[in-house]
């Protein structure tokens, strides 16, 4: 079992640091590779850059939760999640499908609460800042 996970590629769970601007701010996103990958994978189906997805991911964030805390987690989280969805088949593995042309409502319904913050109302209200 162990082999499966012990002989991924060293260099996907290297760190990189990227530096990028949020809103004229500069600032700097450290994650492992692989996870960059992924990224570069989402902000293409939706014709993205890199950039441009993170900004969005976490104007949304902010929108829907008030801050962007543990914003570099809350990264890793969606590829995850990313991935996970996609294995469900909620997501189709057509990379010529952009995300935002996907449902939220069908993608989440039906998820444990683990996976999803109010599944059954995706496009629900923002909830106020804590």
């Amino acid at each position: 079992m162990c082999e499966i996970f012990i002989r991924a590629n060293p260099e996907s769970y290297l760190c990189q640091s990227r530096s990028l601007r949020l809103h004229g701010v500069a600032t700097s996103i450290r994650l492992e590779s692989l996870f960059w990958e992924v990224l570069e994978t989402l902000a293409r189906r939706d014709a993205m850059s890199v950039g441009q997805l993170i900004t969005r991911l976490h104007d949304e964030l902010v929108a829907y939760r008030g801050e962007a805390a543990n914003f570099t987690s809350f990264l890793r989280v969606c590829c995850l999640r990313y991935l996970m969805l996609q294995g469900e088949g909620r997501i189709p593995a057509d990379p010529l499908v952009p995300i935002r042309s996907l449902d939220a409502r069908s993608v989440l319904e039906g998820l444990p609460p683990s996976w999803a913050d109010g599944a059954a109302s995706a496009t629900a209200a923002p909830r106020a800042a804590a």
